[in-house]
């Protein structure tokens, strides 16, 4: 064993030890859309006085946290998001309407003098006076008493209804220092409210009951009222115990009435998280059951313990002894990245979930990388050790591997900056699996057959290391030696007849833009009674709800899609089903404004956008710009096609089916950048052969690396698409989709452009490997010397 397969092996075990300790001691964040509750995104507002920026957002998220914790809401979250909108996630909470009434009040809250009855027609709104008579009434324009400029009197009815005339406001709820609801159980008084006031606004909450209790016991006028976004929620009268001027002090305020325990909470809890410093609107609001987070898991689970045992049997059979070796580090594999997942806290998504599951197939793509490389060794030079030709094999298959990875991590990249909500999960998990991927083939797949091809047996046994013999795909090919690009241009008409296809199918059938996108709500319902969609769309049309959207979903679930709907009318929705399917359930619900469903498609074209320009600037210099014009040619190509079936099969295009086009992109570039790397090799050591000649050659020596690697992603990707539900089969499908016209493109569209491309550009074939410009002679024959050969000749 040498000290380099000495420390890798180190290396590994560590590793691994550490991830299984990990794996053991700590459980995952789990996103809503897995446990289970209600996410809620709002969007700050400016106002005329205030704009809506970081500070601001920050100071109303603080105000939303108080009443989130009086809600008795389990292990809340609450975040900022940009410069204006703040993210709420509430576990649990599947019924999210009192939670969205209290979340989303603008809550402007006030405190008024009550100057009497009002009448019918409500009094025009006058300017507050500028001064007063009364030097005791005087308030100060301190932040905590000062309602702000718009002091204005009112007409509003009362809590039973009758309208009471206000006078101009006194205090705004930003003095409140607190609000707290208690039985008064010695008293007699029932469930009360106790109001503290911060210091000024103590004063002049001390002055405005000394006025009201001037008045008479039952006067309208000894009332004061405590109004929320121009809604009265108390206007308790002054005990006839205070005398007149003598006003309630700060910590005895007492509101009593008839109140239950639930009222007494809310009205503490509206009046104590009262003011808002700017007012919020609620954009996105998602609700998932318990159920379905826990199916999801599940499914996936089992998805991946099918798929990875398929992935890890076809490998074997492939590659024998070192293809089961290279199972055994996708089983590592495994392993480190779900510890990296949750040591790092990542919140693990519906999303991520899935890209934790897909990049268990595309693990093997840098093994098979290297164990064709060194096939092609041991096929040159049938003399040479297996160890030389595994080493070899890993050397040459760097710069294919390194770039392959590379496409992958610009797309996971774009899904977390570009992508919303749960999709970030999943540029974080494919990001983090694309780095475990690549630790667990180039060290732990490394040192197993590294120290496995030191053994006599192995080495003198051929037909079982894997490596010793070439396969049969590619004996097949190189035997047939089909002149593939003899008239290149054939592939190109081919691939343009397909995207005429795909875009038909766009203009004829549409696309069906999901609720994240459009804007609307869409909520899925599982009733203990069936119920056709016939009869459930008429029992909602009879609801009042007529441009309602029923479908089926699941396991005889329905999916009901609407336009604007809030949470009073989705509960009355509810209702009507229940009247035929006896107990209803909410399964899912998604409410997307209109307005974010207008910025989601947009960041969605620009997603793909961005991701074209990035993709093309790496591979330009990486590789020569008629390469990677043609690579981005073919990503084109395949997003067309991929969009063009969904359009075709009537399925849905929403967030997760961006996160599924963002993965295709980078797939598609993957297998661009393994054929051109092999072009460029070959073109270099052979300056005078013609470039379709060597293309031909690089794509038959490729093919087997390509066929092979997908069918380690297609196992995982059937799997999640037979077991995953609806929540990831049409996930599944694009990507299924996505691999196969990815693999075809690579060969029949990247290759025929990049050829097309070449006959008009000027710029010479690439330098043979190790000849690159500054390279001495010397050094370049030193790196290309086996890692084993001490150089010595006789």
């Amino acid at each position: 064993m040498t000290r380099a397969t000495a420390v890798r092996a180190v290396l590994a075990v560590a590793v691994l030890l550490a991830s299984v300790l990990i794996t053991l001691t700590m459980s995952p964040r789990l996103g809503l859309d897995l446990q289970g509750g209600t996410r809620i995104v709002l969007q700050a507002r400016d106002t005329a006085t205030v704009e809506a920026d970081r500070e601001t957002t920050d100071r109303t998220l603080e105000v939303l946290r108080q009443r989130i914790d009086s809600l008795g809401v389990s292990e809340p979250t609450l975040t900022r998001s940009g410069e204006d909108r703040i993210i709420v996630e509430l576990p649990d909470v599947q019924d999210p309407r009192q939670a969205a009434e209290v979340i989303g009040r603008t809550a402007q809250l006030t405190f008024h003098a009550v100057e009497g009855q009002g009448t019918d027609q409500p009094e025009e709104k006058t300017p507050a006076p500028e001064s007063t008579t009364d030097p005791d009434s005087t308030t100060y324009p301190d932040p905590d008493t000062d309602p702000g400029p718009d002091s204005d009197r009112l007409t509003l009815p009362d809590e039973q209804g009758r309208l009471l005339t206000l006078g101009e406001p006194r205090l705004s709820g930003a003095g409140v220092e607190d609000a707290t609801a208690a039985f008064d159980s010695q008293g007699g008084a029932g469930w009360t409210v106790s109001l503290e006031f911060r210091k000024g606004a103590g004063q002049v909450w001390k002055k405005l009951t000394g006025e009201a209790a001037c008045h008479p016991a039952g006067d309208d006028r000894r009332r004061v009222a405590i109004v929320l976004d121009e809604k009265v929620i108390s206007s308790p009268q002054v005990d006839p115990s205070v005398g007149c001027r003598a006003g309630l002090p700060s910590g005895a305020t007492q509101i009593t009435g008839s109140f239950s325990a639930d009222e007494a909470r809310d009205l503490a809890l509206l009046i104590k998280g009262g003011a808002l410093p700017v007012p919020v609107e609620i954009v996105e609001q998602r609700t998932v059951g318990p159920t379905l987070g826990a199916a999801a898991i599940d499914a996936s689970a089992q998805a991946a313990l099918i798929g990875a045992a398929a992935t890890a049997l076809f490998i074997t059979v492939v590659y024998r002894l070192f293809g089961a070796l290279a199972a055994v580090a996708l089983g590592a594999y495994g392993v480190i990245s779900y510890a990296a997942l949750v040591a790092l806290g990542v919140t693990l998504t519906l999303p991520g979930l899935a890209g934790f599951v897909l990049a268990i197939g595309m693990a093997v793509d840098a093994n098979v990388l290297v164990f064709e490389r060194a096939r092609e060794e041991c096929a040159d030079r049938p003399a040479r050790s297996v160890r030389s030709a595994l080493t070899t094999g890993f050397r040459k298959a760097w710069s294919a591997v390194a770039d392959s990875n590379a496409t992958t991590l610009i797309a996971a990249g774009l899904l977390f900056f570009l992508g919303s909500g749960p999709v970030k999960g999943f540029g974080v998990t494919l990001a983090i699996g694309v780095v475990a991927s690549m630790f667990s083939a180039l060290v732990i797949a490394r040192a197993l057959t590294e120290i496995a091809a030191n053994s006599r047996f192995v080495s003198d046994y051929r037909g079982v290391n894997g490596i010793g013999r070439p396969g049969a795909v590619r004996t097949w090919l190189v035997r047939k030696d089909p002149k593939l690009f003899r008239q290149s241009a054939r592939w190109l008409v081919v691939s343009a007849a397909l995207v005429v296809v795909a875009v038909a199918g766009i203009v004829v059938r549409g696309v069906d833009l999901g609720v994240e996108f459009t804007g609307g709500r869409l909520v899925e319902y599982s009733t203990s009674h069936p119920v056709d969609v016939e009869t459930a769309r008429d029992r909602i049309a009879a609801a009042g709800f007529g441009d309602a959207e029923v479908t089926t979903a699941g396991d005889g679930d329905l999916s009901v899609r609407t336009g604007e709907l809030d949470n009073d009318g989705e509960h009355a929705l509810r209702a009507a089903l229940a009247e035929e399917g006896g107990e209803t359930t909410k399964v899912r619900d998604e409410l997307i404004g209109p307005s974010l469903g207008d910025e989601l498609r947009r960041n969605a074209l620009i997603a793909l956008g961005v991701a074209v320009a990035v993709q093309l600037a790496y591979l330009a210099v990486r590789f020569r710009w008629t390469f990677a014009v043609a690579s981005v040619v073919a990503m084109v190509h395949d997003v067309i096609l991929v969009v063009g079936a969904f359009a075709w099969l009537g399925r849905p295009v929403d967030g997760i089916f961006l996160a599924a086009l963002l993965t295709v992109i980078g797939y598609s570039v993957n297998d661009s950048v393994v054929v051109f790397d092999r072009v460029r090799e070959l073109w270099g050591a052979n300056r005078r052969t013609p470039l379709d000649t060597i293309a031909r050659r690089a794509v038959l020596q490729t093919v087997p690396r390509t066929v092979n690697t997908g069918m380690g992603a297609l196992f995982i990707l059937a799997a999640l698409a037979v077991l995953g539900g609806d929540s990831l089969a049409d996930f599944a499908l694009a990507l299924l989709i996505g691999i196969v016209v990815g693999t075809w493109s690579s060969v029949f569209t990247a290759v025929p452009g990049a050829l097309a491309l070449e006959r008009s550009a000027k710029a010479p074939p690439p330098p043979a490997p190790g000849k690159g410009k500054g390279t001495p002679r010397g050094k370049a024959r030193a790196a290309r010397r086996d890692p084993l050969d001490n150089g010595a000749r006789v």
